[in-house]
């Protein structure tokens, strides 16, 4: 063949690249079956390159590297994909704190280290340590938590699965099988994902006795469907919406004593749950579980990756008795956390432990309650890098903004933020979208928001400028 022309008998066969010293080295590191898939892939692509052209690929007049060197390359870039992780950090500069699609509420470095220390080997999960002999027996993996839940929220006991929604599933599934119970008109919500209380809980087995009007529900709708046949009352949290105006709702206490009084369960699905109460942060107030099981719910659902700061996992805490019925449910089983999210967990409550130290070693917490000046420094910090890396097709401003806390926690609540305007020099959809995706394709993607033609780079969760802006420096070549 020519110097510059590619034909299909230039191609090498799969063996003799194998044996090449390029191909054993790339068997070393990836294993001999990826190396061979690998090959087999670029030949077969550079094949058809070939035969989809009348005449031989030329190679570009600066190139002269062989074939052979071609497909090794080029099965190193394949396999380097392939092997890459597909879940990686991002920079949140969404402007939600705790973003569903972004993994929710990052965690604690003692959460991290826990993690790592029961991963690394076997641990006692369901081994009782403390019995002995022919008297040993199977431990309860929620002994490792239940302890502390029940300290920090009065509850005779609790249990754990895998989130919220798994929480209400296995709750409604165990105490209400078959039978009818009521929920105010105004909390059947939908939220993320297409998630309706009314479809969980027909899953559950239930069925649902709706009550009261949209906006007004009063105790005595409460007390109607007890007597046509509910077994219980489900107050649900509006995770992502606040009815205002001419509304109203029954207080939490009045059902608790509704529910005494009838012989019927009150279950309160916090949704996002907590348990401090927010307000000392200078954050809106939110009920705490101490507060609902205080007011006379016998059992509370909550998450453990929203407003708790930690691992994603539903948290049922209340009365002893219905508690034990819980974890006799078959279904449990299947909804149950692994070790991993029980040593997160365990070494998230420690921390609640200290309440005066929670917002320095909790990042929600951290983050959410980061002052509108130390968002603006690091806004300044960063502007000049941001600035000169896209100079030649954007220009960029420092701009207050709004952040929201996100996953239905505290919905309707907004924190005063700063943000770098990232504005594409040609105003067209395509620009900015060719800004964005410059962005998410950095070594670390960084994740903002289009507005008003411009990608907002919301500065709250930015807590490491100078990683930041040694990331920024293939925004060159990305763009």
């Amino acid at each position: 063949m020519s110097d510059n022309t590619v034909s299909l008998r230039d191609i090498p066969s799969i063996d003799q690249l194998l044996s090449s010293a390029d191909g054993k080295q790339l068997a070393q590191r990836c294993g001999r079956p990826l190396a061979l898939e690998g090959y087999r892939y670029v030949a077969d692509e550079l094949r058809n390159e070939i035969t989809q052209r009348s005449s031989p690929v030329v190679h570009s007049p600066d190139s002269a590297r062989s074939i052979e060197t071609c497909i090794h390359e080029r099965a190193n870039i394949w396999l380097n994909d392939l092997l890459s992780p597909s879940l990686k950090p991002v920079f949140n500069l969404t402007g939600t704190v705790l973003h569903t699609n972004l993994g929710r509420a990052p965690m604690p470095e003692e959460c991290i280290e826990a993690i790592a220390n029961i991963a690394r080997g076997a641990c006692n999960l369901e081994y009782d340590l403390d019995s002995s002999g022919n008297a040993r027996k199977r431990g309860d993996r929620d002994s490792h938590v239940e302890n502390w839940l029940c300290r920090l929220t009065g509850a005779e006991a609790a249990t754990v699965v895998n989130n919220n929604a798994a929480a209400v599933l296995l709750t409604l599934n165990t105490l209400a099988s078959r039978r009818s119970v009521a929920v105010s008109r105004g909390e059947l919500v939908e939220i993320g994902g297409s998630f309706r209380i009314p479809d969980i809980m027909k899953r559950a087995g239930c069925k649902l006795l709706e009550i009261g009007t949209t906006n007004r529900t009063h105790i005595d709708d409460y007390a109607s469907s007890i007597n046509e046949g509910a077994i219980g009352i489900m107050r649900v949290h509006t995770s992502n919406y606040r009815i205002e105006g001419y509304s109203s709702a029954v207080a939490d206490k009045e059902l608790g004593e509704l529910a005494k009084k009838t012989g019927t369960f009150f279950i309160n699905d916090l949704g996002s749950g907590a348990l401090i109460d927010m307000a000392q942060f200078g954050l809106p107030s939110e009920i705490t579980v101490a507060d609902a099981i205080a007011d006379g719910a016998q059992l509370v659902t909550f998450s453990g990756d929203k407003l708790l700061g930690g691992p994603q996992c539903g948290l049922i805490v209340g009365s002893r008795s219905l508690i034990e019925r819980i974890k006799r449910n078959p279904m449990r089983r299947a909804l149950r956390c692994d070790k991993l999210t029980l040593a997160a967990l365990e070494a998230l409550l420690h921390l609640y432990a200290d309440p005066q130290r929670l917002k320095e070693r909790i990042p929600t917490l951290r983050l959410l309650t980061r002052c509108e000046q130390e968002i603006e420094l690091t806004a300044n910090s960063v502007y000049g890098t941001v600035a000169k890396a896209t100079k030649a097709f954007a220009t960029v401003s420092i701009k207050p903004c709004s952040s929201q806390i996100g996953s239905g926690a505290l919905p309707v609540e907004l924190l005063p933020s700063s943000a770098l305007v990232v504005q594409p020099l040609r105003s067209t959809g395509s620009a900015l979208d060719a800004l964005s995706q410059a962005f998410q394709q950095l070594p670390i993607p960084v994740l903002g928001r289009k507005h008003g033609g411009a990608l907002w780079l919301d500065l709250r969760c930015l807590e490491n400028p100078t990683e930041f802006i040694d990331n920024l420096k293939t925004l060159f070549t990305a763009c």
